[in-house]
């Protein structure tokens, strides 16, 4: 999930930023009573313009006086300047950071190997020797020789250029592949000879949330776009009307073949596909962020074919998964929320013929490829993963073993292969690529990383606690080997709740040092994710929104009654959807929490809809324009709920290119939250420049903003960082 925003109004520093910061350190004077003294030691913040703009929404009277936040005008980029070097002072104050950036990088620092895939004659996978920027899509042919087909560290000096997807030719020779700048979501397509390396003159524009995908006779790519920004401003304009294009190599853009748009519809997308044998263009019809979709399909051997509405009405996901001729495979939730895999027969898709192939079971379903015939089926069981393999009559055949409780990502693989590969991993073992032979039955590896740590040196267990209302929730909770329970661990609590994203364990160099610096790594599954799932995730949605905030709670509540950790040595941080939570937790339990880290998150829960594609969350979150959501929405929406009271220490993250979430939900939250603060611990903003949402971030920066995450929560904790971090 994803947003953005743009820049504000005015701030004059009334004091230099050596005396703010400061006065947060002076000593205790005896004279001072205690509200005396916590107004000394209060930081000044930058002066941030306070208007008394207050609207009537459905009959309430709502304030905004950070509107002008949202306008990018030269005031706003003067704050937003001030912001940054307030928070970068504070964060260089925090002595023997560079003891973090030194263990994260000695951890980050090891070749990291994709699972592969196959074109042609031609294998394709992404290598990393461990601190590049980016990571180089690499071809090995059939003499065995590898070599560079892409290496995106070369197409800008910084690494803010980053590689946003690839799409290789059915035959395996021309290489079609997107770039995003400074992290933004608009691409740029453009075309490689892989025998040769040269580029060709085709470019494809305006392109946003698509790959690009091959006809069957490798001589172009079917795509969706939307026109140009009509306001002018690429990183803020609203998105709408996507349309479907065909582009033929060796013609300009302005020629493409329009193949299907819905003006009627302006909050369609469209996900694109063609099946693997070539006949049919495949049209995944979403609206918003809903998990619900339609699916239309056109035939690509008659050329004067009409779009065929196969399944029109938006009631449920459809995941299409191969085809036998006119036979179509589908993962979908439509009656069971856990999944279940149908055929419907294009020759007669009265729903009433429609055939369950494997009925839903009480583990959801989290992938499914077609494979030598064969149904791959990847299950989430209580967050972990599981894999097993089904004939396309649905009759099991075997459960793939798997070298420990963790994420399968996979299977990836094609029909007409007698083999898959697929990764595992979970939060203390690197990804790791395994390949599964049908003729054997048997998986071996193929990449395994070498990494400076001994993973056996770590625990990560899963434990299950009751929220609010009674709910058990699973958490992982990762720590070296040795840990007492004493109640005074430092611990950081990651979570996102929401858009049906499970949280599966997930493997970051960077939370081993965390390990390392003796803190613990806490991950629970809240509801409006599909750990469980579609029932799981609606039970986080709209109105039932809360739901997932006292989730989270209970999590925090549970560490520290379990001793765990106390709640001056909790830490809260979420992304996203999950910086909207951070929000939530802010402004609803501060108490519980020694500091917490928004970061591009959601935290205007009344304007999102109004900026770049924001408005296709409504479908998750609801929409203010309606009377009968507005009020959950008012009820929590952080900005809005900001009141004058003590809150822990705070840096809210956000970045200059991000297009998604745009920056001005931490411009607003964060000049609200500094001006409501009434005790003495810091409300900083961490504002990067040439970054976006977080996909294609460079290694370098990556490595940073974890540095300055940990060495925010030590100093909020009380707690002094040592001069090295080592495994012992």
């Amino acid at each position: 999930m994803a947003l953005r925003f743009r820049l504000a109004k005015q701030g004059l520093l009334v004091a230099t930023l050596g005396m703010a910061l400061g006065a947060c350190q002076s000593g205790n004077a005896p004279e001072q009573n205690s509200t005396e003294q916590a107004s000394a030691n209060k930081l000044v913040y930058p002066v941030t313009q306070k208007d008394d703009l207050v609207e009537t929404i459905h009959g309430v009277a709502v304030a905004d006086p950070y509107r002008h936040l949202e306008a990018n005008t030269p005031e706003t980029e003067a704050w937003v300047k001030e912001q940054q070097a307030f928070g970068q002072a504070y964060l260089a104050k925090i002595p023997n950071k560079q003891a973090v950036v030194d263990r994260i990088t000695e951890l980050w620092n090891y070749e990291k190997v994709s699972a592969p895939f196959e074109n042609g004659d031609n294998q394709f996978y992404y290598r990393n020797d461990g601190l590049q920027a980016q990571s180089v899509l690499y071809v090995k042919g059939l003499d065995g020789v590898e070599k560079p087909v892409l290496d995106p560290n070369k197409l800008s000096a910084d690494g803010t250029v980053a590689l946003s997807g690839v799409a290789v030719s059915n035959d395996g020779k021309i290489l079609a592949y997107g770039v995003s700048n400074s992290g933004s979501d608009w691409q740029q397509w453009q075309f490689v000879d892989i025998a040769t390396g040269k580029k060709l003159a085709d470019e494809l524009k305006w392109i946003k949330f698509s790959s690009a995908v091959w006809d069957k006779e490798n001589q172009g790519v079917f795509y969706a776009r939307y026109d140009a920004p009509a306001g002018g401003d690429v990183l803020a304009d609203v998105n709408f009307n996507q349309k479907v294009y065909y582009h033929k190599l060796g013609t300009d853009q302005r020629q493409d073949l329009l193949i299907y748009e819905r003006p009627q519809n302006k909050d369609w997308g469209f996900g694109i596909e063609v099946s693997e044998k070539g006949e049919y263009l495949l049209l995944s019809i979403s609206q918003g962020t809903d998990k619900r979709n339609r699916f239309f399909y056109k035939s690509l051997f008659e050329p004067k074919s009409q779009v065929v509405e196969l399944i029109l009405n938006l009631e449920a996901e459809y995941e299409f998964l191969g085809n036998d001729g006119s036979v179509f495979y589908f993962k979908t939730d439509l009656d069971a929320p856990n999944g279940k895999v149908i055929a419907i027969d294009t020759r007669n898709s009265d729903k009433s013929q429609w055939q369950t192939i494997i009925p839903e079971s009480t583990d959801p379903i989290n992938n499914v490829a077609i494979i030598n015939d064969h149904l791959v089926v990847s299950y989430l069981h209580d967050v972990l993963g599981q894999l097993s393999i089904y004939s396309m009559g649905g009759q099991k055949r075997q459960d793939v073993a798997l070298p420990g409780q963790g994420n399968v990502a996979g299977p990836f693989g094609k029909a007409s292969k007698d083999y898959f590969y697929y990764v595992f991993n979970s939060y203390i073992q690197p990804e790791t690529t395994y390949k599964f032979d049908f003729k054997t039955a048997e998986s071996s590896v193929i990449a395994k990383p070498k990494v400076s740590f001994n993973p056996d040196d770590y625990v990560s267990e899963q434990v299950f606690y009751r929220s609010k209302d009674g709910t058990r929730v699973p958490m992982m909770l990762s720590y070296k080997k040795g840990l007492v329970k004493n109640g005074q661990n430092p611990t950081l609590l990651y979570a996102y709740g929401g858009f049906a994203i499970s949280m599966t364990p997930r493997f970051s160099p960077a939370n081993i040092a965390w390990l390392d610096m003796g803190g613990i790594y806490a991950v629970p599954s809240l509801r409006g994710g599909a750990e469980y799932g579609e029932s799981w995730h609606q039970a986080g949605m709209f109105d039932k929104k809360q739901n997932v905030f006292d989730d989270y709670f209970a999590a925090a509540e549970y560490l520290v009654s379990e001793k765990y950790t106390n709640s001056t040595k909790l830490g809260a941080y979420g992304r996203s959807n999950g910086g909207l939570l951070m929000g939530a937790a802010v402004t609803q339990r501060p108490e519980l929490f020694a500091a917490v880290l928004p970061a591009v998150g959601v935290l205007d829960m009344l304007r999102f809809h109004k900026f770049t594609i924001g408005w296709a969350w409504t479908s998750e979150y609801g929409s203010a324009d309606k009377a009968d959501q507005f009020p959950a929405l008012l009820a929590y929406s952080p900005y809005h709920n900001v009141k004058a009271q003590a809150y822990p220490a705070t840096m809210v993250m956000t970045a200059d290119h991000d297009d998604r979430v745009v920056p001005l939900h931490s411009f607003k939250f964060a000049a609200m939250l500094q001006d409501k603060q009434q005790g003495t611990e810091p409300v900083i903003m961490r504002i990067e420049s040439n970054a976006g949402h977080g996909a294609g971030k460079p290694t370098a920066m990556k490595i940073d903003e974890f540095a300055d995450i940990y060495s925010f929560l030590w100093q909020s904790f009380g707690l002094t960082l040592p001069q090295t971090i080592e495994n012992n």
